[in-house]
């Protein structure tokens, strides 16, 4: 079956885990399973190439959990195994206009730009900020609004401020009904944006910008043709109009995920900082 998916953990079968891939369970806040792919052989199979991919389930993220601080260290704790020393550039994918589609720069308005401040304020003047991780952000929007390809904008920020690595948020498409807005995917193989809706842009990847690029995202929407798949193995009539469907609490998903994956980043990338200092950014 042709499932319309971008994470990873809904290609692989359980009990029947291809060669070369192995699958791990952990976590506490969320339940974690980590999905290590050697080589690019399941590329074709599975759709997905080497890399690890981490997924993060937990309740709605809609709403406010009594362990939201627990969460958001964890989130923090998986991302920092995976993101390199060194200067930092977060990558908002998608268009804030399009609500499910807004999670990208949602994250990006909420990261912790450090990137300026010792410059601007000098040495003596910039005190314990000089010593936060240099770090900035950006959300191009999407080709749609600007006639340029994100991998393109990209491309030439990394060519002038040349980070250690990206972190590039999106929204995520899934298969499962239940994994809308309570799941999290990290991943350290890059992104191609829009591929979970068949939109597929040029990919981000450490191929394309020579740096490791680290995918974080929520899946938002789910198409109604792979629902159907999904739930009874057979296909809808191809005349049926496909559609996606995404949560009714769709503002509030995004707003709140978006938020907690801005606290993960903000903590993983700066250690020094606590739970309290970025929630008061805020």
């Amino acid at each position: 079956m042709n499932i319309r998916t971008d994470l990873a953990v809904e290609q692989i079968q359980p009990d029947d885990i291809p060669a070369g891939v192995t699958v791990r369970s952990r976590g506490k806040a969320f339940g974690i399973t980590e999905i290590v792919i050697s080589d690019d052989s399941c590329r074709e199979t599975l759709g997905k190439g080497k890399g690890r991919y981490i997924t993060l389930e937990s309740g709605d993220l809609s709403r406010f959990s009594d362990g939201y601080e627990n969460m958001a260290l964890e989130l923090a704790d998986e991302l920092r195994r995976l993101v390199p020393d060194g200067e930092v550039l977060v990558v908002g994918l998608g268009n804030r206009d399009i609500t499910p589609d807004a999670i990208g720069p949602r994250i990006a308005e909420k990261v912790l730009a450090t990137r300026h401040l010792r410059d601007e304020l000098g040495e003596n003047e910039a005190g314990f900020l000089s010593s936060l991780r240099r770090v900035s952000s950006v959300a191009g929007g999407v080709m749609g609004q600007t006639g340029i390809e994100s991998a393109e904008l990209i491309r030439a920020v990394c060519a002038e401020i040349k980070p250690s690595a990206v972190i590039a948020a999106d929204a995520l498409a899934c298969s499962d009904v239940s994994r809308l807005g309570t799941t999290i995917q990290i991943c350290d193989s890059g992104i191609s944006p829009g591929s979970g809706v068949a939109n597929a842009r040029r990919e981000l990847s450490q191929a394309q910008l020579g740096v490791p690029v680290i995918a974080v995202g929520v899946p938002t929407v789910v198409d109604m043709h792979t629902i159907v798949r999904s739930l009874t193995g057979s296909d809808l009539d191809a005349e049926i109009p496909n559609m996606l469907v995404t949560p009714r609490d769709i503002d509030r998903l995004t707003e709140r995920a978006s938020q907690l994956i801005a606290f993960g980043i903000n903590l993983a990338l700066q250690p020094t900082l606590s739970f309290a200092d970025v929630q008061a950014l805020f």
